[in-house]
């Protein structure tokens, strides 16, 4: 099914492997920002779903010498304050959890800049003449996660917080990278030379459980939210060195019958600690729950991992929605409890 193109462009209706077999190129857009040229103490970025998750991917890298806190709710951090830089995000710029996060933000006075690509968020930027940078469309949120990994990491750049010029270099050699990795997944590519049709294939009718390191995390928290809303299908994330201090156990007795697949998403740049408890916990855990599938995760830089590791998990889940006989694309429930809940 898989190797079938005709299927394939058939189901994929907005042409998701596309966008994802493309995406490289979003690292290399450039935004117009001004300088911020205020005192910052902190930074908190509000942001829900995908729109959060670039926020999460500057945390490993490049991260920060300041707090930086990723808020997915509807009030701040009693800690926001005229020293705090606060950044909206939301792809749609309707979302209702980010728009009360900002309102909250101007009575603390904080210093607000707004990330978007329309909707209400940019008429009140433009009302009120915040910072703002717009990201080209692109259909769903979950796929512009490097449109506005790039546009943070501006906003950020131009208030001092981190090296413009050298975050740029690396992006742009993350580009090269980026763009070499996802050929080896593309459609046309056949499920025997395909990493990512082979572990589509082993997930069919199981629930997920993806787990990683510290570094890896942003990149494990794609790989769950890109089987929710491509493959529309079940799963969970957790990560080590925690795993060990409880959810170990979890593993052991009940339930007997475990129908899940689970997924390790280990890296050479985790703590040493970290990369021997994964090996420990196969080997305890052994028999006592599905095998993992181990995915080691390619490049020299905690960068090109993180790259290299979401996009691995962008066509995973993008072909398990296609094994599911589903369109990767829609999103209608979600869209239907927003709508219901503006009725009420």
């Amino acid at each position: 099914m898989l190797d079938d193109l005709k299927f394939i462009h058939e189901r994929d209706s907005e042409d998701t492997l596309g966008i994802a077999q493309k995406q490289w190129k979003q690292l290399l857009e450039n935004y117009s920002f001004e300088k911020l040229d205020y005192k910052i103490e902190n930074i908190v970025f509000a942001g829900m779903g995908g729109s959060s998750l670039s926020a999460l991917v500057s945390t490993s890298w490049p991260g920060y010498d300041i707090p930086f806190e990723i808020v997915r709710n509807y009030t701040l951090p009693r800690y926001v304050s005229e020293n705090t830089l606060f950044i909206a995000c939301s792809y749609s710029g309707n979302t209702e959890e980010t728009l009360s996060a900002l309102a909250e933000a101007e009575t603390k006075k904080a210093r607000i800049a707004i990330i978007c690509s329309g909707g209400k968020l940019l008429e009140i930027a433009k009302a009120k003449n915040y910072p703002l940078i717009v990201t080209p469309l692109v259909g769903q949120p979950r796929y512009a996660a490097l449109y506005i990994l790039k546009a943070l990491l501006t906003i950020v750049s131009q208030a001092g917080i981190i090296d413009g010029e050298t975050i740029n270099n690396e992006l742009t050699k993350a580009a090269d990278f980026l763009k070499e990795a996802v050929s080896s997944w593309a459609p046309d590519r056949p499920t025997v030379n395909n990493q990512a049709k082979q572990i589509a294939q082993e997930l069919i009718g199981k629930s997920i459980v993806v787990y990683s390191g510290p570094v890896l995390y942003p990149a494990a928290y794609k790989w769950k939210i890109s089987f929710n809303e491509n493959a529309k299908h079940i799963a969970w994330l957790d990560q080590f060195p925690e795993f060990k201090h409880n959810e170990i156990l979890g593993w052991t007795k009940q339930p007997v019958d475990k129908p899940y697949s689970v997924i390790d998403l280990r890296s050479n740049l985790e703590h040493p600690r970290v990369q021997k408890s994964f090996l420990v916990t196969e080997k305890l855990l052994s028999g006592l729950r599905p095998s993992p599938i181990v995915i080691e995760a390619k490049g020299d830089s905690v960068l090109h991992q993180l790259l290299w590791t979401i996009a691995l998990g962008d066509h995973v889940s993008l072909y398990l929605a296609l094994l599911n006989n589903l369109d990767p694309a829609p999103v209608d429930l979600i869209e239907r409890l927003k709508a219901e809940m503006d009725s009420q």
